[in-house]
């Protein structure tokens, strides 16, 4: 990277608001880790102080009210996470391309469907048979595509992925390492003194443009399909029952656990470590804060829901609020019956 304050602000449609255009800029990094020659930005309230002290070169904000060290350029953009991203796959390092062709220490079943010349099977990959694979994608190294996959086109499907038999992934989808598809459903029946597995025969389909973290786990549907809206973006070890359906365009952050036939609607965010039981319901649009358990369905739409059971956050903050008076007014009763008992004597 080697560039000019001019040529980064013409980049991404920003205002110079402090600075000079001719300084050079030569790496991105955080605000706290940045030198004179660094593009950063900021984009959170918290990080004030350091926005304050940084030694950036450059910085991306988007409020004008803030200081800043005077050898800092400042460019005005509307969205500085965005602007800083689009500056990142300028310059930064580019994914590895793709490299058509099929690894001699790979294996494809017979009747898979595949073009060798616009498809990436790595070493150590499994094909099974009967399964596609669409143009542009790569099955990364050790990943196991099972018996009758389908996967979709430009699809990139990470290190040791297992994709189980019958299973469908949209295009575009991003698979990273370690996540399984289609593993069994939780499903056993305590019959005669024992645990009685019953059968999961159903599949699950990944929509378009979905992208799942690793070691994330999204098992197949008893019957029918256990559903991964598009768009939906899933982080590291999430763990989706069987027959669940997850919405469009939704976040579900790390360690969440979403128990079988939950239903959770579009633009739906799930912060880390919620826990949802199975056969409810959540309406489009609603968050979750973090650690949040949510044990009956959320009918409304919007709004923001907090707790062990969760709650709507405001009622939430108002109980917090009537636990730490309850110490003062335990104080103030003793007074009163104190008083009480002077009064009688």
């Amino acid at each position: 990277m080697n560039t000019t304050v001019a040529e980064i602000t013409g980049l991404v449609g920003g205002t110079l608001l402090q600075g000079s255009e001719a300084a050079v800029l030569t790496n991105f990094a955080s605000l706290d880790q940045a030198d004179r020659g660094s593009v950063s930005f900021y984009g959170n309230e918290k990080y004030r102080e350091q926005l304050r002290a940084t030694q950036a070169g450059l910085v991306l904000l988007s409020k004008s009210d803030v200081a800043a060290p005077d050898h800092c350029a400042l460019v005005a953009v509307e969205n500085p996470v965005v602007a800083f991203d689009l500056i990142v796959k300028r310059f930064g390092q580019s994914l590895i391309p793709l490299t058509p062709g099929i690894s001699p220490h790979a294996f494809v079943g017979e009747g898979a469907a595949l073009n060798e010349t616009t498809v990436e099977i790595s070493p150590n990959a499994t094909v099974c048979a009967g399964a596609q694979i669409g143009r542009g994608s790569r099955i990364g190294p050790g990943a196991v595509i099972g018996q009758d996959v389908r996967v979709g086109e430009d699809c990139e499907i990470g290190p040791n992925v297992t994709i189980r038999e019958g299973c469908l992934i949209g295009n575009r989808v991003i698979l990273h390492a370690g996540v399984v598809i289609g593993a069994d459903g939780f499903g056993f029946e305590f019959v005669d003194g024992r645990h009685r597995k019953i059968d999961q025969l159903g599949i699950v389909r990944i929509e378009d443009d979905v992208e799942v973290g690793a070691s994330t786990t999204i098992d197949r549907a008893r019957f029918g399909e256990t559903v991964i809206g598009e768009g939906t973006k899933i982080d590291n070890q999430v763990q989706i029952g069987h027959n669940c359906r997850i919405g469009k365009h939704c976040i579900i952050v790390a360690q969440t656990g979403i128990a079988g036939s939950a239903r959770i609607g579009n633009y739906v965010t799930i912060a880390a470590q919620c826990g949802i039981a199975g056969h409810i319901e959540i309406a489009d649009r609603v968050t979750l804060a973090a650690r949040s358990g949510v044990v009956s369905s959320i009918a409304e739409p919007g709004g923001t829901y907090f707790g062990y059971p969760a709650k709507p956050i405001k009622e939430v903050l108002r109980d917090n609020m009537r636990i730490k008076q309850i110490g003062a007014l335990q104080k103030r009763v003793k007074e009163l019956e104190r008083e009480l008992k002077a009064g009688r004597e």
